[in-house]
């Protein structure tokens, strides 16, 4: 009996030995679970240039985040794209399949205004964080929804068009306005935001016209604009159809100012608009051209050492989607870690309580608020224009 006492213990020691060792084990594969983080960008199609911009911003981030650690002690970001395809009805499904097929922790969104519109709430229902590095539609960050689960690293409309007066009134002493806008969402919320502009700086505002995603033939509307006396135009639109616009002006002959949203330079603008591609001047929140400060040295030699066809700044194409990006990704992972978990509604809180982080666009303080979601400012803003294929700072 002592015997079979003897073994039966040592089975039951064994047994047990063997299951804590399990619990073990499973509690350790479960914390190097890697964090997801979604995108829902135009991967295809004319603004697909945009969205694999914002692909090397984040993937780089990532690689820098992941190399000291990862987040919450030791867990790898893992990055899950899935292509909207400039569609607002794609993108909310892309969404969808993010939070509750993916179980992402947070996703950030791409060029398009509309699809990002559709997009908002969708993410504030599920309450899951979304952060956009590029659309600047104004309600997407203030869409009324308390709590608000959307955020932004990138231009505000309301903010850009006063910018873009401004600078048209001092670079062209404009006193008359023509708007040539997109007919969607994102034209609708410069529409506003350059009337209300206009009244602040004291240029009247001649014609607004609208024009279609797939419109070859703008001269219509720019006609009505030169009649109007139109002497500076604002262009608000995407880089297929900015460069029918800009055609259709090359082939009236009417030699005007065009100060432009940076939507042009999500994708082939300068190819499809050709010589008539250089006239625009244009806003960015950053520009790889001239001194960089330290975090900028470093990126730009990243992206020359992973990407075989960045060989300079001129390559780093569009430089705003792998800028914006770049910096939020690292405010993304602040968060987490400062949530201490991967809950929505904890990353929430927690990017507003985030601070200082010293970026590539600037040195972030306190980069989110309660009331303000949108981290950067007219402040962050540059004027530039197209040399052939490269986007330089304005001379």
């Amino acid at each position: 009996m002592s015997a079979i006492h003897s073994i039966s213990r040592r089975g039951f020691v064994a047994v047990l030995s063997g299951f804590v060792s399990a619990i073990v084990l499973s509690v350790g594969a479960y914390a190097a679970d890697p964090v997801k983080i979604g995108l829902v960008a135009a991967l295809s199609g004319q603004s697909a240039k945009s969205g694999e911009a914002i692909t090397r911003g984040l993937t780089v981030a990532i690689e820098e985040i992941n190399s000291k650690g990862g987040v919450l002690g030791g867990r790898k970001i893992e990055l899950i794209r899935r292509d909207d395809e400039s569609n607002p009805a794609k993108g909310q499904i892309a969404a969808r399949e993010l939070i509750f097929k993916e179980k992402v922790a947070v996703f950030f969104g791409g060029l398009d205004s509309p699809v990002s519109l559709a997009i908002v709430p969708v993410a504030n229902k599920a309450k899951v964080p979304f952060i956009g590095v590029w659309a600047a539609a104004t309600p997407i960050t203030r869409n009324g929804a308390n709590p608000n689960y959307v955020f932004r690293v990138s231009a505000v409309d309301a903010i850009v068009d006063r910018a873009l007066m401004q600078y048209a009134k001092k670079t062209y002493s404009t006193k008359k306005a023509g708007l040539i806008l997109i007919n969607n969402p994102w034209g609708e919320s410069n529409e506003k935001g350059l009337k209300a502009a206009s009244k602040i700086e004291n240029v009247e505002i001649v014609g607004i016209e609208k024009f279609e995603s797939k419109d070859v033939d703008v001269v219509p509307q720019l006609l009505r604009l030169k009649k109007a006396g139109a002497d500076t135009l604002f262009l608000v639109a995407n880089a297929a159809p900015g460069a029918q616009m800009m055609k259709s002006l090359g082939r009236m002959g009417w030699d005007v100012p065009v100060v432009s949203h940076w939507g042009i330079s999500g994708g082939r603008f300068p190819e499809l608009a050709g010589n008539m591609a250089e006239k625009v001047h244009f806003v960015q929140t950053y520009s790889f051209f001239g001194e960089q400060n330290e975090v900028g040295k470093k990126l730009l030699k990243r992206l020359i050492d992973k990407y075989d066809d960045i060989k300079g700044p001129e390559d780093v194409i569009p430089p705003v989607g792998v800028a914006n990006a770049y910096d939020a990704m690292h405010l993304v992972a602040m968060a987490i870690d400062k949530a201490g978990s991967t809950d929505g509604d904890a990353i929430r809180k927690a990017l507003t309580e985030i601070g200082p982080y010293n970026g590539l666009i600037k040195n972030y303080d306190k980069p989110f608020t309660d009331d303000n979601h949108d981290a950067l400012s007219h402040n962050d803003y540059v004027m530039v224009r197209y040399y052939g294929n490269q986007i330089k700072a304005v001379k």
